[in-house]
């Protein structure tokens, strides 16, 4: 497609909207999501292809994906729209009072109970912020603050904690078992007993996964990875029935083994503790008031959770 690029400024609906087709891969579902007409969608983004000079996307068989220019712009269009956000929440809280959405991006295993205390402090001390969290790996994170997708990162680091990031905890990690499992039946297991042992774990390049691989490596023992698995849950639920072991952080199985359905045993000699960070957009990527305000509720919540022994304080 060749056209002249249309003179005027981009409209920030038409950019969300190629945003949404982008995320969706489909024009119908994105007129679905809006309330719209699929037509009304594809003019929209005619139109945009006009003003920009050239296709944002390719039709498939399935649906339409990004063209190689569409690609190109997507991730300055997300940062765009990042900041016209942030700019139009600090312009509503200009009068003291912190408004609009903090998108959070934290590691599975955090979510409880991190995330149901920020909620119920946010809805009593500031009712105008909207919380929008999604979980991820670490390295998802990282990418999802370096695009403007979230304002505050929550992950996991295995060693030093960059200078640009707050430590907010210590971690202990635990091998999971079944209710009556030998090898977890003692508060501790040394690393070397989990040679052999049928392990479902997430896939390569999670953090803890290549923190298990290089120690077994260094201990000359052989992880036995059975089952790949990114899912919190059927970690759990494959743990709970015996069919494999699984290597998780205390808190994230603290409900079930509390409930007789999971056992665990802290690893050692060595540890692996994790340091939970508090990461927030800076730099390229402005806070905004009411994301600063999350910030400061998160780890006064996490600073709470470590003087009540559920985490521990980072190491100094």
């Amino acid at each position: 497609m060749t056209s002249t690029p249309t003179a005027g400024a981009l409209d920030l609906d038409k950019l969300r909207l190629f945003s949404q087709v982008a995320e969706l891969g489909s024009l119908t579902r994105v007129a679905v999501a809006n309330g719209s007409l699929q037509s009304a969608v594809s003019r929209q983004i005619s139109a945009l292809e006009q003003q920009c000079g050239g296709r944002l996307f390719q039709r498939t068989g399935r649906g339409v994906k990004l063209s190689m220019f569409g690609e190109q712009m997507l991730p300055r269009v997300t940062q765009l729209l990042a900041d016209a956000d942030r700019l139009a929440n600090d312009m509503r809280s200009t009068g003291g009072v912190p408004t609009g959405e903090v998108r959070i991006g934290l590691v599975p295993t955090l979510s409880q109970p991190l995330v149901n205390m920020l909620y119920l402090r946010l809805r009593d001390r500031h009712p105008g912020i909207r919380l929008y969290c999604i979980d991820g790996s670490s390295g998802s994170i990282d990418e999802w603050l370096s695009t403007g997708k979230i304002d505050i990162g929550v992950p996991f680091r295995y060693a030093r904690v960059p200078a640009a990031e707050h430590p907010l905890a210590r971690v202990e990690t635990y091998l999971v078992g079944p209710p009556g499992d030998p090898l977890t039946r003692h508060p501790t297991v040394p690393f070397r007993l989990l040679d052999g042992v049928p392990m479902v774990l997430p896939g390569l390049p999670n953090g803890l996964r290549m923190k298990l691989e290089q120690q077994g490596r260094r201990q000359g023992i052989q992880l036995n990875v059975a089952m790949e698995v990114e899912s919190l849950t059927i970690q759990k639920d494959l743990a709970a029935a015996g069919s494999a072991h699984t290597i998780l952080s205390g808190h994230a199985v603290g409900r079930e083994v509390s409930g007789g359905l999971l056992q665990a045993s802290r690893i050692v000699e060595p540890g692996l503790d994790r340091t939970v960070t508090l990461v927030t957009g800076g730099g390229q990527h402005p806070t905004s008031f009411a994301a600063r305000e999350v910030a400061k509720l998160i780890r006064t919540i996490v600073e709470e959770l470590a003087a009540n022994g559920i985490w521990q304080p980072p190491a100094s």
